[in-house]
C-alpha cells in the first residue's frame, strides 16, 4: 500500500507552469488507471490529463485555478482503494495536523501522463480540496480563503479585499467561487445593492486593464467583465509580439474558383464514402499553397538576427477555431511529401484533436508558413497577423458569385475568392510577396482535382 504524489507534468520545453481549468474528480473518489483526473492550461495548449495509477484519492491540493509550477505535487492517490479517506478540515491546528500525518507510509512521486489520443473525459466534476498551507493562512489570520481565480477576477474588477468579503459563498464551507464573483460583479456593474459594510463608502480606484491602457468606464456603466482564460492571453501576447516584431504588408487579389466549385460538387459525395472525411475548399487552399512554396522557397523561411534560414522540409500550419477558446494553429508537417488527400487526412486529424483537446505539443510546434480561412465565417477580406518566427500566412475569403468581365469582354456569373498573403516585410518585398500571391492563385485556378485525388 503506498501514496503516489501526482505532479504538475510539462507541455513542452519551454513550459514552466500550469493552470489547474477543472477537476475530475475528489477526496474518496475512486480513479481508474488513464480516466481523467484533471484539465490544464498552458499559454500554448489545453490538455486532459490521466491518472496515472488505479486508486483512491486522498487529497487534492490545489484548487481550480491555480496556477503551478511545473513538477510541483498536486494530488495524493492512494493504491488501496478501500482505505478511509477523509478531507482535511480547514480549522484544524496545524501542530495537531503533522501530528495526525502517517509517518509510516511511503509516498511516490509520478508525474502525470500527457493525454494520449482518444480518451473520453469523464463528466463527473469535484471540488478541490484546500492545501494545508492555505488552511494555516486562514486560521492564522482570520480572513477567509480565495482561490488564485477568484483573486484575479476580483482584481479585475476593481473589488477590493474589504468588498470581497462580504460576498456571500456557495461553495464549499461558504467560499467565494467563480460563479459568486461573477454573480456579484452583474449586479454590481448594474448599479445594484452592494453589501451593507461597503454602503456608504466611495467607489474604490480603478486598476489599470490589461496592457497597460487606462480604463475608461464610467460611474455607474452597465458593464459585464470576463476575464481572459489563458488561451486568449497567450494570443494577446503573441499577437502583439509580431505586430512589434514584423512589418506587416499585405497582397490581396482575386482568385477564379468556379472550375474547382463545379468539380468539388461532382465528386465530394464519392470522395466522403471513399475516404470517410469532407471534402472542402481548404484541401485545395493547402495544396496549392505548397506548390507555391515549392516555387517560392524563400517565403519558407525565418530570420535568426541577420540570417535568413530557409526551411527544406513544409510545416504547414493550420488555423482551427475551438469554440470559445480563440483558435489553434497545429502543424501538418512534412507538407511537401503529401498529396491532396494526404492533407485533407491531416488536417482533418488534427481539427478534431484540437476541437476535443487532445493535441500534444508536436501537433503545434515546428510551423514554417500558415494557412487561415476567414472565409468560413462569411468574411469576404481580412489581414492576418504573421505567427512568429515564420514570415508569411494565407488567408482565404468567401466565395462569391460575381459577374466578371472576361478575357473576350464578354460578362460571366463566375465563383470568385480573394486571397491576402500577409508577409514579414524584412525578408519578403512587394515583389516576392506579389509573386507568391500570384503562384497560389495559379495552382488554384489551373488545378484538375480528377488528377489529385
Amino acid at each position: 500500500m503506498a501514496k503516489v504524489e501526482v505532479v504538475m507534468p510539462q507541455m513542452g520545453e519551454s513550459i514552466t507552469t500550469g493552470t489547474i481549468t477543472k477537476w475530475h474528480k475528489g477526496p474518496g473518489d475512486i480513479i481508474e488507471l488513464d480516466a481523467i483526473l484533471f484539465e490544464i492550461s498552458t499559454d500554448k495548449v489545453e490538455s486532459e490529463i490521466p491518472s496515472p495509477i488505479h486508486g483512491k484519492i486522498v487529497e487534492l491540493l490545489y484548487p481550480e485555478g491555480a496556477t503551478v509550477d511545473v513538477g510541483k505535487p498536486i494530488a495524493i492517490i492512494e493504491d488501496d482503494v478501500n482505505a478511509e479517506v477523509s478531507a482535511p478540515a480547514a480549522k484544524a491546528a496545524p501542530a495537531a495536523a503533522k501530528a495526525a500525518a502517517p509517518a509510516s507510509v511511503p509516498k511516490e512521486q509520478v508525474t502525470a501522463p500527457s493525454p494520449e489520443g482518444g480518451m473520453t473525459a469523464e463528466n463527473k466534476g469535484a471540488t478541490a480540496a484546500m492545501a494545508p498551507a492555505e488552511a494555516q493562512e486562514e486560521e492564522e489570520t482570520g480572513f477567509r480563503f480565495y482561490t488564485p481565480l477568484v483573486k484575479a477576477m476580483a482584481k479585475e474588477a476593481g473589488i477590493p479585499l474589504s468588498e470581497l468579503k462580504n460576498i456571500k459563498g456557495t461553495g464549499a464551507a461558504g467560499r467565494v467561487n467563480k460563479s459568486d464573483l461573477e454573480a456579484y460583479v452583474a449586479t454590481r456593474g448594474k448599479g445594484g445593492a452592494a453589501p451593507s459594510a461597503a454602503a456608504g463608502k466611495a467607489a474604490p480606484a480603478k486598476t489599470p486593464a490589461p496592457g497597460g491602457v487606462a480604463q475608461t468606464r464610467a460611474s455607474g456603466e452597465r458593464v459585464e467583465i470576463i476575464p481572459m482564460d489563458n488561451m486568449r492571453k497567450a494570443i494577446a501576447k503573441n499577437m502583439v509580439l509580431s505586430k512589434q516584431t514584423s512589418p506587416h504588408v499585405n497582397s490581396i487579389d482575386e482568385i477564379d474558383m468556379t472550375s474547382l466549385v463545379k468539380a468539388r460538387e461532382k465528386m465530394k459525395h464519392d470522395y466522403k464514402k471513399r475516404e470517410g472525411i469532407n471534402l472542402t475548399y481548404s484541401h485545395f487552399v493547402l495544396y496549392a499553397i505548397v506548390q507555391a512554396l515549392k516555387d517560392h522557397p524563400m517565403v519558407n523561411c525565418s530570420l535568426e538576427g541577420d540570417n535568413i534560414v530557409i526551411k527544406k522540409d513544409i510545416h504547414l500550419g493550420c488555423a482551427v477555431a475551438v469554440p470559445g477558446n480563440g483558435l489553434v494553429v497545429p502543424v501538418i508537417k512534412h507538407a511537401q511529401d503529401l498529396n491532396l488527400t494526404g492533407l485533407a487526412r491531416q488536417l482533418d486529424i488534427l481539427a478534431n484533436k484540437a476541437r476535443t483537446k487532445k493535441l500534444t505539443m508536436d501537433d503545434l510546434t515546428g510551423g514554417t508558413y500558415t494557412f487561415t480561412n476567414n472565409g468560413s465565417f462569411g468574411t469576404l477580406i481580412a489581414t492576418p497577423v504573421i505567427l512568429q518566427p515564420q514570415v508569411g500566412i494565407f488567408c482565404t475569403g468567401v466565395i462569391k458569385k460575381r459577374v466578371m468581365v472576361m478575357e473576350d469582354d464578354s460578362m460571366a456569373i463566375r465563383h470568385m475568392m480573394y486571397g491576402t498573403h500577409t508577409y514579414d516585410h524584412r525578408i519578403i518585398d512587394g515583389e516576392l510577396g506579389s509573386k507568391f500571391l500570384a503562384s497560389v492563385k495559379h495552382h488554384l485556378e489551373n488545378m484538375n482535382p480528377l488528377d489529385l485525388i
